[in-house]
């Protein structure tokens, strides 16, 4: 008989604003980790449409059917979230050669702050490969339709956005 260690993974990104590409990579992950613990980045260095706390809701609302999913917010360095929270692993989704590169980059550059830090990289499906949250408020910014990009809770907020994005 084996002893099961649990795993945990760290999920992290600004989910600005979360969309079926973000949930097809937790659906993923949830089916490789006892818990995936998705952290919603408070951003210093992009725009967000959404406020973190409504992230946060936008997040929580979405992922109820996801098993072993929990939504918290962090600032900050990854490497200091990671210790944090006592995860064994980031995911990251990776849709092309150019989202592979800059995350190899960063993974290195935190491996380098942290030894134990790893990351598992994953592919999401083939429907949602061409998705981004820029792509997604560009398309709504010019009164395109989104729906079938974004979860029922994002489109529904979407609709009701009349803010700036700061």
């Amino acid at each position: 008989m084996t002893d099961h260690q649990p795993k945990r993974a760290l999920y992290p990104g600004t989910f600005d604003p979360l969309h079926n590409g973000h949930l097809d990579v937790l659906e993923r992950a949830s089916k490789l980790f006892d818990e995936v613990v998705v952290a919603v980045a408070e951003s210093t260095t992009k725009s967000t449409m959404f406020s973190l706390e409504q992230r946060i809701d936008l997040l929580e609302r979405a992922v109820t059917s996801i098993p072993h999913a929990r939504v918290v917010p962090f600032t900050g360095m990854l490497i200091h979230e990671f210790e944090r929270l006592g995860v064994d692993v980031v995911v990251r989704g990776v849709r092309l050669f150019q989202d592979f590169e800059y995350e190899y980059t960063m993974a290195l550059m935190n491996r380098r702050l942290l030894a134990s830090f790893d990351v598992l990289f994953l592919m999401p499906s083939e429907q949602v490969l061409s998705l981004s949250s820029s792509l997604i408020k560009e398309i709504h910014r010019h009164g395109g339709d989104v729906s079938e990009l974004v979860p029922p809770v994002v489109h529904e907020a979407l609709q009701s956005f009349d803010g700036e994005i700061r």
